[in-house]
């Protein structure tokens, strides 16, 4: 079971089968127990039955009986029961007021009991066993017995009264650990309690057998979520790559046909990755070599262009040719300038890249950038500024390319803050909800802002708004500013966040550990 997931199937499954044994054999035990309570209701009912029966074929007129002997028939009746534990006798009259009982408890002038219960026990018809009322505890149900008695006659006469036997039955309910014991010790009940345990058991080995090969499967696709597709470098064959460890693909059921798909299928997404990543190499690369091989020329054409136009500022009869070379100079500069965002990009994409980092206060970082561009800033009219920090902000970063990427961030700021308006730069620290300490860098001008449609493409390579309030996204407007910012934020473990309302004004927020 993987750390960052819950219960396997192999679990679940095993996890089933257990309770599906348990709860077997605690049915089992609570059905014996409810039939062991069942029969000794049964058993208590007709041995009470037996029981009147004898006493009232020996004794034919206890009613006349107990005129005769007063609260002497109390100990008549007392005897009778003698030798029946837990049982007490009743004499009652035909609406239920007990005339005569055994019990100690004394009972309440002219108590009845239902009589319901009385007339099912004594009818005619067999019953397995009948519930009734306990004078001494109305608030239970015990196993009651009961027998009409009759004068003594040729023709059928009403009841005049009748003798009621309760009888307290050892239950379960009521608590016999004997008993209980006694019933989990037959055979029958060990041995279906062992079937249940053995089943439950060979049903688990059943399930880690047969799911062996799926928990395999599930370790080697974790292999490969964790480590990747693993695709070797383009100049190695593919062959080189690690295998699977895919479970026996050979096997002719479910499993084995689903290795063989996900076997087939991490083929082909190798196959796929390596292509990509060779033309991901290729790409980069290529780039790299062409923008390492314009620059010499551009480089050239770059100073003819400015060595004409220095010679013609003298010779006023070149004065539309100086116009001409000024456009140009000012394309080959910003030919120039993308042509080395492009191997700045190629160079960061690079998976070999390492950051150079050390120790440095941010702070520090933007007085130099706002420095460098305070000419910049005087010279169009804005306030370039940088916002007191309440406390120094280091961070461990690659100096240059934090560097460059500040710089970014001001010059578009510049490239589209009105006259008369303000680009701040400040520095803070905070702490994320882990306890990280990130340092973040921000850019706020006081510009047109940006069009709501613009904001999710602003870090697209080349993209470039085609409205106004837009700023181009990049060194000379070509959309790889903000690019580069980005890649520098995650090569950093950041990112690069854009909060802008029209007519407002933008900030870009650069985030990165402080730590």
């Amino acid at each position: 079971m993987s750390g960052d997931q819950g219960m396997n199937v192999r679990s679940k499954l095993t996890l089933t089968i257990a309770l599906t044994g348990l709860f077997t054999a605690l049915g089992v035990v609570l059905a014996l127990v409810f039939a062991y309570e069942r029969f000794e209701h049964e058993s208590s009912y007709y041995r009470a039955d037996a029981f009147l029966k004898r006493v009232t074929a020996q004794h034919t007129d206890l009613l006349g009986m107990r005129e005769r002997f007063g609260d002497e028939f109390d100990g008549f009746l007392a005897n009778l029961v003698l030798y029946e534990a837990d049982t007490q006798l009743y004499l009652l009259d035909p609406q239920g007021r007990v005339l005569s009982s055994t019990s100690q408890m004394p009972l309440a002038p002219d108590y009845r009991v239902n009589m319901n219960p009385v007339m099912r026990a004594s009818s005619e018809t067999p019953m397995p066993y009948v519930l009734g009322d306990n004078p001494e505890s109305m608030d239970t149900r015990v196993v009651v017995a009961a027998r009409a008695l009759r004068p003594m006659s040729i023709a059928p006469s009403p009841a005049v009264g009748y003798l009621y036997l309760v009888t307290r039955p050892s239950t379960f309910a009521e608590g016999n650990p004997a008993a209980l014991r006694s019933v989990l010790a037959q055979p029958f009940v060990v041995m279906i309690l062992a079937v249940v345990a053995l089943s439950t058991l060979l049903a688990a080995w059943l399930t880690a057998t047969i799911t062996r090969p799926l928990k395999r499967l599930t370790e080697a696709v974790n292999r490969i979520r964790d480590k990747g597709l693993q695709a070797p470098d383009p100049v190695q064959p593919q062959e080189a790559a690690v295998p699977w460890d895919l479970p026996d693909t050979r096997d002719a059921d479910e499993f084995g046909q689903l290795a063989r798909g996900i076997g087939a299928m991490l083929q082909t997404l190798r196959g796929q990755w390596t292509t990509m990543h060779q033309l991901d190499h290729f790409r980069r690369e290529g780039v790299s070599n062409l923008s390492h091989d314009l620059q010499s020329p551009l480089t050239a054409t770059t100073t003819c262009l400015e060595t004409l136009d220095q010679r013609w500022a003298v010779d006023p009869s070149r004065q539309e040719d100086r116009a001409l070379v000024a456009v140009a100079l000012r394309n080959t500069r910003n030919a120039s300038r993308l042509v080395h965002s492009l191997g700045d990009l190629a160079r960061l994409d690079e998976p070999s890249f390492q950051l150079k980092k050390e120790r440095l206060n941010l702070g520090e970082l933007l007085d130099g950038v706002s420095m460098r561009f305070a000419e910049r800033a005087r010279q169009a009219h804005v306030a370039l500024s940088v916002a007191d920090e309440p406390a120094p902000v280091s961070a461990s970063v690659d100096v240059q390319l934090i560097e460059r990427a500040v710089a970014n961030l001001v010059d578009n700021a510049l490239k589209f803050a009105p006259p008369n308006s303000a680009v701040t730069l400040r520095v803070e620290q905070q702490t994320t909800s882990e306890g990280q300490g990130m340092a973040l860098i921000a850019v706020r001008d006081l510009g047109p802002g940006i069009d709501p449609h613009d904001l999710p493409h602003l870090f697209d390579r080349f993209y470039q708004s085609r409205r106004r309030v837009a700023p181009a996204t990049g060194e000379g407007g070509k959309g790889l500013g903000l690019a580069i910012v980005k890649r520098i934020a995650e090569l950093h473990g950041g990112l690069l966040t854009v909060s802008s309302v029209p007519g407002s004004g933008t900030e870009v927020v650069l985030e990165i550990p402080a730590n």
